[in-house]
């Protein structure tokens, strides 16, 4: 266990200044928390953005605006397009094809050459059921499997190092998988589901008045950290088709307030004793989703 633990003990360190001396995420006192007790704001859907009343428009910044304005934790949606390629489509490529997942990840790559104190987590769905070796195609084309953090095996969500560890070789990426990672076979890309549970989506009672585990089925909630979906559809004239509602975002991405981010957040953190680790958003730039960050770290 120490040799894990000192390998491990790689990850989530910006410099190897102290931790005084260190800014993680934008707060010294971040530093010291384990990344397992750190709640991130991450954008859902990262990839579809625009300002046009599109149903499959879930942000209205590009990747790189989020990055720069401070998302750290981001989503996405995969499938193969009509070329075959491994592509960001949202739901399928003939509805939203955002380009290849290489080039996505290109732009997070240089994102990250641009700004070598930051560390970033991303999350892939693999809608298509693809084999593992697609994806480690992708990062591995552009160089960026260099950039992530390999787990030598599954880490214990006590056992997550602290952002602000002193280490004299920074990993700057942390990807995970929902579905078909074998870190037998590509290392790097951690299987969701061996270190979260997720809550319910596809959500339309602006209350948020739930916390259940949706994803895995069956799943248990002990030992994991967790991730609350807290983007709001709406029912598209009844037809049973659900979209994201834009109208919605300055009061669902509220700090505080009935179906605020710190209404469902302390919900979840009385149904399982703990906080949650990632709030995943549609529309960010709209409401407070950054003073809730905040206020959810007690910043």
């Amino acid at each position: 266990m120490a040799s894990i633990l000192s390998f491990v003990i790689l990850l989530f360190s910006f410099t190897t200044l102290s931790v005084a001396q260190t800014l993680c995420n934008g707060y010294e006192a971040l530093c010291s928390r384990s990344y397992s007790n750190v709640i991130f704001v991450g954008t859902h859907g990262s990839p579809f953005y625009g300002d046009t009343p599109l149903v499959t428009e879930n942000q209205e910044r590009s990747p790189t605006d989020q990055l720069n304005d401070g998302i750290r934790y981001l989503q996405a949606q995969t499938h193969k397009n009509s070329a075959e390629k491994l592509s960001v489509c949202h739901t399928k490529c003939i509805l939203e094809d955002g380009g290849t997942l290489e080039n996505y990840l290109t732009t997070i790559k240089t994102w990250l050459d641009a700004n070598p104190n930051e560390v970033l987590s991303v999350l892939l769905t693999n809608g298509d059921s693809l084999d593992i070796s697609d994806f480690d195609a992708a990062f591995k084309n552009i160089g960026l499997d260099t950039y992530a953090f390999p787990a030598p095996t599954t880490i214990a969500m006590a056992e997550w190092p602290s952002l602000g560890d002193p280490i004299s070789v920074v990993i700057r990426l942390v990807v995970f998988l929902d579905y078909g990672a074998d870190e037998s076979k590509v290392p790097y890309i951690l299987n969701e589901f061996g270190y979260y549970f997720e809550t319910s989506f596809d959500w339309t009672d602006s209350s948020f008045n739930q916390c259940s585990v949706d994803r895995p089925a069956g799943s248990i909630a002990d030992g994991k950290m967790y991730i609350v979906n807290h983007f709001l559809n709406v029912n598209m004239f009844g037809t049973g088709v659900l979209v994201p509602d834009r109208d919605a975002a300055p009061t669902t991405n509220a700090a505080i307030g009935d179906g605020s981010i710190g209404a469902q957040s302390g919900l979840c953190e009385g149904t399982y004793g703990r906080r949650s680790s990632a709030v995943l958003v549609d529309y960010y730039n709209v409401g407070d989703v950054f003073a809730a960050q905040a206020a959810l770290n007690g910043l």
